[in-house]
């Protein structure tokens, strides 16, 4: 026998789980009440009155330090500091913690709407409403995955998101030596300032620009010059004349096999342009010593040689497996048709190879953006360019932003352009990956 409901019945029925939203939307746990989840509702209502009265005034305190970054000044006297005031960085790191500390707070509240609303269709539709006990196993069970996985959401969170988001904000204030440093000064927001002044004001513009083609300059070299090394030598050791392959495998693999920061040092001494093997060797055959690092160009032209150096046999052990796997009788038919070495080479090999290797050159491309070790060890972004800012001609943008923040205490302009970086580097990636066959042909399968 069918329950008839009336009309305004079935309309009131039909409200009660947004009546059971609204008050979980109110007040944490009166949605369970109502749904007659006295235990559920009881936790989280006294949940929400620990959060109130324990953490509303440090949450308050730290979102209002965030946004001011205070405003007590260090008072010193004599060289004394009779009040410490307020630490600007301290407040937004603070700031933001407890910023990420609301978020999980809100998350966890739209969870007991959903709860309270879920519960409630689930009583009209005839589904009894489990006790506390039913409830524990009920989540254990759906949540089992997610109680396994909060621990490195909240590692994530704060060894990872909150560093971000402080890199991020600093470019947003005017966090810079000598005058905005604290504890002595405070900190201010300034907005897009510093973003205004690297590309407006001359010296800054001038060196940022010079930077930036440098960079993409070296990017490019660094890469194209260790893929195609790689990959000649893996060709001349592929030819099936060439004795002993993994011998000659071995020995070409053991400059990646050395830790490159000893192969670097070692270089640095070999190019020294007073006392170095290279310039020794060089002015026996009568030739006069070149100043390698000293010289903008001819330091360029030394970093280069150093990265394909270091770089190339990564590419020939990769290449070397993807020309053993190429059919051979694809060459056989090709020698048949008449191609000649060069045409086998360009329609068949290199095609091959660069599918399979795409998604890695575009990689590599961006690591040899903030390819800072080589930089650094090598040259130190030296020559010294007068024309710059606090950057050397060698200088890429990661090693820029060194000098800027350890070396100089620019935070703010630091930080800005590690942001640009950022941009560039994922739009490009973004883009090139989209591009390549592998991924389009990944698209098609799925």
């Amino acid at each position: 026998m069918k329950l008839l409901i009336a009309p305004d019945d079935r309309e009131i029925s039909s409200n009660k789980p947004k009546i059971s939203l609204f008050l979980s939307l109110l007040f944490m746990g009166l949605g369970q009440l109502y749904n007659r989840q006295f235990a559920k509702g009881i936790l989280l209502f006294l949940l929400e009155i620990y959060v109130l009265i324990f953490w509303s005034k440090p949450i308050g305190k730290g979102i209002w330090g965030l946004i001011t970054l205070g405003d007590q000044l260090q008072v010193r006297q004599r060289g004394r500091v009779l009040e410490q005031g307020d630490h600007s960085i301290f407040l937004m790191v603070e700031g933001i913690i407890y910023l990420l500390a609301i978020l999980l707070l809100i998350c966890f509240y739209i969870f007991n709407i959903g709860d309270a609303y879920k519960v409630r269709k689930g009583i009209l539709s005839g589904i009894p409403v489990h006790d506390i006990r039913h409830s524990l196993k009920n989540a254990w069970e759906r949540g089992y995955v997610y109680f396994l996985l909060a621990p490195a959401i909240i590692f994530t969170m704060f060894l990872t998101i909150l560093p971000l988001l402080f890199g991020i904000l600093i470019a947003f204030t005017n966090y810079s030596g000598p005058n905005h440093l604290p504890p002595k000064h405070l900190v201010d927001w300034i907005g897009l300032k510093t973003f205004s002044n690297l590309f407006n004001l001359r010296n800054w513009s001038h060196t940022f620009l010079g930077v930036v083609k440098w960079t993409l300059l070296w990017a490019v070299l660094a890469t194209i010059t260790t893929y195609f090394t790689g990959l000649f030598y893996a060709l001349i050791i592929n030819v099936k004349a060439v004795k002993f392959k993994r011998m000659w495998r071995t020995v070409y693999i053991l400059p990646w096999a050395i830790p490159a920061f000893v192969s670097i040092l070692i270089f640095r001494n070999f190019f020294n342009a007073e006392f170095g093997p290279l310039n020794e060797y060089l002015g026996l055959l009568g030739i006069e010593k070149i100043p390698w690092l000293a010289n903008p160009h001819w330091a360029k032209v030394s970093l280069v040689f150093v990265n394909t150096w270091l770089g190339f046999p990564f590419w020939l052990a990769l290449m070397s497996g993807v020309l053993t796997n190429i059919d051979k009788d694809m060459y056989e038919a090709a020698e048949i048709d008449g191609a000649s070495p060069w045409q086998r080479f360009s329609t068949i090999t290199f095609p091959l190879v660069l599918f399979a290797t795409a998604p890695l050159l575009i990689m590599s491309f961006a690591n040899n953006l903030n390819n800072f070790n080589i930089i650094y060890l090598f040259t130190e972004g030296g020559p010294v360019n007068m024309d710059y800012s606090f950057a050397g001609s060698t200088d890429i943008l990661i090693s820029w932003i060194f000098k800027l923040t350890l070396q100089q205490n620019q935070f703010n302009t630091a930080s800005a352009i590690s942001i640009l970086i950022f941009i560039i580097i994922a739009v490009f990636s973004i883009w090139n990956f989209r591009q390549t066959r592998a991924f389009k042909e990944e698209d098609m399968i799925q």
